[in-house]
């Protein structure tokens, strides 16, 4: 009897496909240069709102690359995507609702609040 053949195909001569080894050290090596990116635009003399949108946008890119590779959802169920995002949702929403709600004008002593009703 002879042994069975090998399931799989060799591949090319020279080719490999990338491991996710790689992959990571690549995406932690963009995040390096986002974060070196941001440092930089904070000690610009630029418009302080051209800062602050480019700051949050580079941000969300640093986000999504973490949570779609370092948390594995790219891999992932859909499903699962869809929790996090839903409890991502409510989370900001609480964070929202809760710096609203404990503002500025929450921290204003009562004694001055009091003083401009009697007035």
């Amino acid at each position: 009897m002879s042994a069975p053949a090998a399931t799989h195909t060799p591949t090319a001569v020279g080719h490999h496909e990338p491991s996710k080894f790689h992959i990571y050290i690549q995406i932690a090596m963009i995040l390096a240069v986002i974060t070196g990116v941001e440092v930089v635009l904070v000690y610009t003399p630029i418009v302080k709102w051209l800062v602050v949108t480019a700051l949050v946008l580079l941000s969300a890119v640093k986000f999504m690359f973490v949570i779609f590779f370092f948390m594995h959802l790219r891999w992932d169920k859909m499903f699962c995507t869809i929790l996090f995002f839903i409890g991502l949702v409510l989370a900001g929403g609480t964070m929202w609702a809760l710096l609203h709600l404990f503002g500025a004008d929450a921290g204003k002593p009562l004694s001055a609040v009091v003083g401009l009703l009697l007035f």
